[in-house]
């Protein structure tokens, strides 16, 4: 058997799935597609996660819509961190050019233009779904990681949440945080002290510091009412097509605390909502993290735990979790060991530390009897990549050198009146457009402090009127006094005179 033969065996054989897959393209040997070697990953084993790492202008975008395509076409819902504001044209068919079309006849795969359903949504105040989380929502635990706060702070973080629910105060935003943390170092330090016992104030100090540090990130848009229903990512078009749902954060790549509490407070809620799924036939949702990095470079240690662990558990809810970074070593080597579809574009070696990334990077991929893959990382061209998945059987499949298919959606962004069109026609941006400001925690204690002010106020005004009585009463008194005195010298001097006069006229 020649090589190029024991090449298309070996991926066949790697690649083949007896259920549904997506297909990505064809392998490539010698620089060249073979057409008759199909690289495809089975639907079962995408909520196994994945990397799509590579150099910018390498074709990770492209890779990504092409995934998004596949997988509504299947049924499955997307999300889609658009970091860069590239993935908008998905909503519209794309056009088939002369390089589509021979890229498309070499790889064997048919080219069809069109567009797909889309939901846009933003963190900020840009138009579309507003996402919005509360407070009471994250729990002490996972807001004190988000905070970074130490086991002290924690415990006060958990203390405040007792309170609020033993009050009935609903934590809803953070200047109802603000406003608790304001409440027991003041006006409520008393109070609770003896329900809770003594809190430092240079402690809740540094809590609050803290929680400015993440409004100046924009959280305060974030956190607040109404509270986006997961639920919603799930949603299937008339056509049986899963929504693919851009989240456009172009306004986040300088507030990296902001993205990573988002996405982590995303993870947990599907992970708390999601009913165990176990191994089924396809994922219920896929979530792409693009430029990843920004998760993990501004994440403390503790929030970096709790990543892991979500990420670890998540899939058995059906749902895979897939970052796209410039380089795999942006992403711990825990969080990377759990995936199981990896593509590979293009690295760039322009320094020794670029070469040893490179090779590190190479290792982290199956040894391979066709290829060389340090030196074939740095040789692939604009749309090739290297892969691995996993089989049916959760085996990794034969390391494969490809020619990525085109997205069949428009490779450009929408319009500002395209992006207008699809938010007046969404039920999803009518649902979630209102702000709701309930009676919380800010209100309850403002009214409580302003209940106290109040009775104090009445309790001095009651002292004083109290006091201006007996000052009163104590003038009446004097006044009596002075005039018994008055009238008993009178008498005494009367007696007096009469008693000399007597005297005088018995003479």
């Amino acid at each position: 058997m020649s090589t190029k033969d024991n090449f298309i065996q070996t991926i066949n054989d790697g690649y083949a799935s007896k259920g549904d897959s997506i297909t990505l393209g064809a392998a490539m040997l010698d620089g060249a597609p073979i057409a008759d070697a199909h690289v495809k990953v089975p639907l079962k084993t995408l909520n196994r996660h994945g990397l799509i790492a590579g150099a910018t202008g390498t074709g990770k975008t492209k890779t990504i819509q092409v995934l998004s395509e596949q997988l509504s076409s299947f049924g499955i819902p997307v999300l889609m961190m658009d970091i860069k504001g590239d993935f908008s044209g998905i909503a519209q068919p794309g056009e088939e050019k002369p390089f589509i079309t021979e890229r498309h006849q070499k790889i064997n795969l048919p080219f069809v233009p069109k567009g797909f359903p889309v939901e846009l949504m933003t963190l900020s105040e840009e138009h579309g779904v507003r996402l919005r989380a509360t407070v009471s929502e994250f729990g002490p635990v996972l807001f004190s990681r988000i905070l970074d706060l130490n086991d002290v702070q924690a415990g006060v973080m958990s203390v405040i949440f007792k309170y609020c629910d033993d009050n009935k105060m609903a934590l809803i935003d953070l200047k109802d945080m603000k406003k608790v943390l304001n409440y027991i170092t003041e006006e409520g330090k008393a109070e609770i002290e003896e329900n809770y016992g003594r809190i430092s104030t240079s402690t809740t100090g540094i809590i609050l510091r803290k929680i400015l540090e993440l409004e100046q990130q924009g959280a305060d848009l974030f956190f607040g009412e109404m509270s986006f229903d997961i639920h919603d990512l799930m949603r299937i078009d008339e056509n049986g097509r899963g929504y693919i749902n851009i989240i456009r954060l172009t306004d986040i790549q300088d507030k990296p605390k902001l993205f990573s509490t988002f996405m982590l407070s995303l993870l947990a809620e599907i992970y708390d909502q999601m009913p165990e799924q176990g191994d089924a036939g396809q994922p219920e949702l896929v979530i792409f993290i693009d430029e990843a990095h920004l998760i993990f470079n501004e994440a403390s240690d503790a929030l970096l735990n709790q990543i892991e662990s979500i990420i670890k558990l998540i899939r058995s809810k059906g749902i895979g979790v897939y970052f796209v970074t410039q380089n795999p070593m942006d992403v711990p080597s825990a969080v990377l060991a759990q995936l199981g579809l990896k593509i590979q574009h293009a690295l760039r070696a322009f320094t020794a530390n670029d070469r040893k990334a490179i090779k590190m990077t190479a290792e982290n991929y199956p040894i391979s009897e066709f290829y060389k893959t340090d030196e074939l990382i740095t040789s692939l061209g604009i749309g090739e990549g290297l892969v691995t998945a996993l089989s049916e059987k959760g085996t990794p499949t034969p390391l494969a050198a490809t020619m990525m298919r085109a997205p069949e959606s428009r490779m450009d962004v929408l319009t500002t009146g395209e992006i207008d069109a699809i938010n007046a026609k969404s039920k999803l941006v009518r649902k979630y457009s209102e702000v709701i400001d309930r009676e919380s925690a800010y209100e309850m204690l403002n009214k409580k402090i302003s209940v106290a002010e109040t009775a104090k106020v009445e309790e001095q005004k009651q002292v004083e009127q109290k006091q201006q009585e007996q000052k009163q009463s104590s003038g009446e008194m004097s006044t009596v006094t002075k005039s018994a005195i008055k009238v008993l010298t009178s008498a005494t001097f009367i007696r007096g005179a009469f008693s000399i006069l007597s005297k005088i006229f018995k003479k």
